[in-house]
């Protein structure tokens, strides 16, 4: 079976309303989380959380991302340094997998130059030519991918695609990561980001998704509660995103499988 292990990289501060409607003005803490998925003696990373990147590449009009969503990050803090605390270097890691490519996500991903990366083709496509007021409006900071990114990029969609166990229903069909066997099925999650993307993995204790900011609070999907209008304005779709949701709602009353959201904000 395969394992999770979960890392608080950081976090920003966001009124709660902006996150599920109805929840108020009140500031609340928003963490930002990474996995290390662990199968078959290979290792993965589930995004990166923040990074001092981030505040050195948002320049110009993408200081606006900071001064909108205030972030707290310690040095200490960053992914790398975490996993060398547990003896895990980069060269360790099989790949990282990038969940989108909103700057909380990616903010670490200098500090894994060399590593080879996982994305959904339309993710990147639709994200790496992003400049100025558009990127802004995506949350993509350009500063934050290596120079040498693509060429040790990989498209979700390559992989063999396969119809899910039945207890995964809503959703039916998904993309074995390599060298997991089983154990990792990888699968779209649209609507909050482009190329937006999750993971299902069977760990001992079943069935888990890292659904990623497919919602930022359980009572999302648990009362089909999104966020507030004013969120919609920088949705990648929001028709899909509600989909995507009652999706998630579904899976959440068949009781199958354990849900894993990015930042979980302390609504």
């Amino acid at each position: 079976m395969a394992k999770l292990t979960a890392f608080e990289v950081g976090y920003c501060l966001h009124p709660g309303c902006m996150a599920l409607k109805g929840a108020g003005w009140r500031v609340c803490k928003f963490p930002a989380r990474a996995w290390l998925l662990e199968a078959r003696g290979k290792r993965w990373l589930w995004d990166t959380g923040y990074a001092d990147h981030f505040e050195h590449y948002t320049k110009g009009i993408l200081s606006l991302y900071r001064a909108t969503t205030p972030v707290h990050f310690d040095s200490k803090d960053a992914l790398f340094r975490q996993l060398a605390s547990q003896g895990i270097l980069p060269a360790d890691i099989t790949a990282l997998i990038i969940s989108h490519f909103h700057g909380d996500h990616i903010a670490g991903l200098r500090d894994f130059s060399g590593v080879p990366s996982i994305s959904s083709m339309d993710g990147w496509i639709r994200s790496r030519k992003l400049r100025g007021f558009a990127a802004l409006r995506n949350a993509f900071v350009p500063g934050l991918i290596p120079d040498d990114f693509e060429t040790g990029l990989q498209w979700m969609e390559a992989f063999e695609e396969t119809a899910l166990p039945a207890e995964l229903a809503p959703f039916e069909r998904g993309y074995r990561l390599p060298g997991s066997g089983d154990e990792i099925i990888l699968v779209p999650l649209p609507g909050h980001a482009a190329g937006h993307i999750g993971a299902f993995v069977l760990t001992d204790s079943g069935w888990e998704l890292l659904a990623s900011d497919a919602a930022w609070s359980p009572k999302s999907y648990e009362s089909l509660r999104g966020p507030s209008r004013m969120a919609h304005l920088v949705m990648d779709n929001s028709a899909a995103y509600y989909q995507t949701l009652n999706r998630l709602h579904q899976l959440h009353l068949s009781g199958n499988v354990k849900i894993h959201l990015c930042h979980e904000g302390d609504l």
